[in-house]
């Protein structure tokens, strides 16, 4: 690791893990999870917004500044944290998921992947060396090395393909990553000195498949490692036993992040599983979409019982949107169309995720976490809480 990288194992309950990542823009405490923020910004949200809530981490997505603004326009203008006015630390995913997930619109090779632009239909590419330079270009502290996402359902010849690529293209990805770092590729220069380059484990649902990734990704040598492929449509208990399997075969002095994950029980179980970090669209899109977390549950906060209703969405919640304001008030701009409704709904999401992670972290430093997971699971339901009485 370098002197800009750490992390530092701090306590471990169970195989739930206390830590501390030190990254070139700031310390992140883990477990941790990452507001999405695909286009450098988080949807709704001002910077301040974003600060007020004090995430250590945010995430951007790689193929989405790479067509808008352009990565080239982000670096000559100091790179992201420059561009968005963010301090902190940002991880920038490699762009693999979105590719993969416009099947009618790519052609896969061993080079890489040509795909269609989805604002003008522009015909582009990406390649694992590719990947590290448009991520060099915005200077995220944490760089993801590009991999193929299968799709779900796969067959096992399917997954053995898909992963096998997947470490090809690791291998290609770290060298290239490596020759930017020692300034070796002309029109590359990196605005963060020190970024860091994770790798990813694939495998879709098969633990022998997961059990050659994990070997062939760690050989390769990255700063730490992610688990990806999940959270595409597979069982939840699924889900769980591919993290656990998974996890408990990486290096313990390394971070791992599961990518995509999940609902707040998600993140419970997947810290229980070894998990140090996360990131999901859900709190940030279901907040636009009216539905708000709570410590029993999500509301539909259009339910017309709403209407007439004076109290905040979640009495238990500290956040600016529950001390200031009722379901009735949250419901009327949901309604009405106001913009102040999306914006209220993602602080108070925001802040249940972020604050969920906060008391975790400390049930793991007191040798709590089981209570706190037993006692998380009694009052959150992920079905609907519209149902329960005030």
């Amino acid at each position: 690791m370098t002197a800009s990288f750490s992390f530092a194992l701090q306590h471990q309950d169970g195989q739930a893990r206390r830590g501390r990542l030190v990254l070139p823009h700031g310390v992140v405490e883990t477990p941790a999870f990452m507001p999405v923020g695909t286009r450098g910004a988080i949807k709704g949200l001002t910077i301040d917004q974003v600060e007020a809530l004090d995430p250590d981490i945010i995430l951007a997505n790689t193929y989405h500044l790479h067509l808008r603004p352009g990565d080239r326009l982000v670096g000559d203008l100091g790179g992201l944290h420059r561009f968005m006015g963010w301090d902190r630390p940002i991880l920038t995913d490699s762009g693999g998921y979105q590719v993969f997930s416009l099947a009618s619109r790519r052609t896969m090779s061993e080079e890489g992947v040509v795909f269609r632009s989805h604002l003008d239909g522009q015909a582009l590419s990406l390649s694992p060396e590719s990947a590290v330079e448009i991520q060099a270009r915005l200077g995220s502290d944490i760089a993801m090395v590009f991999d193929e996402c299968p799709a779900w359902p796969a067959t096992i010849e399917q997954a053995e393909v898909s992963m096998l690529r997947t470490l090809r293209w690791a291998r290609r990805g770290r060298d290239h990553f490596l020759k930017v770092g020692a300034g070796q590729v002309d029109d590359v220069v990196s605005s963060t000195p020190g970024q860091a380059q994770f790798g990813i484990v694939q495998g879709g649902t098969w633990p022998e498949l997961r059990d050659r990734s994990v070997a062939g990704t760690v050989a390769v040598g990255f700063e730490a490692y992610a688990i990806g492929g999940l959270s595409v449509g597979e069982p939840t208990d699924v889900m769980y036993g591919v993290v656990a399997h998974t996890a408990a075969q990486l290096p313990t002095h390394q971070p791992r992040y599961l990518m995509g994950a999940g609902l707040p029980d998600d993140l419970v179980e997947c810290v229980a599983r070894g998990i140090d970090m996360f990131d999901c669209v859900l709190p940030t899109r279901n907040a636009r979409n009216g539905q708000l977390f709570t410590r029993r549950g999500p509301i539909a906060i259009k339910n017309a019982r709403y209407a007439r209703d004076p109290l905040p969405p979640d009495p238990e919640c500290g956040c600016p949107t529950c001390r200031r304001h009722s379901r009735a008030y949250l419901r009327h701009l949901f309604m009405a169309g106001e913009m102040s409704a999306a914006a209220l709904n993602t602080v108070h999401n925001l802040y249940f995720y972020l604050d969920t992670m906060q008391a975790i972290r400390k049930a793991i430093e007191s040798g709590r976490f089981d209570t706190f997971r037993r006692g998380f699971h009694e009052t959150y339901s992920r079905r609907s809480a519209d149902h329960l009485s005030k």
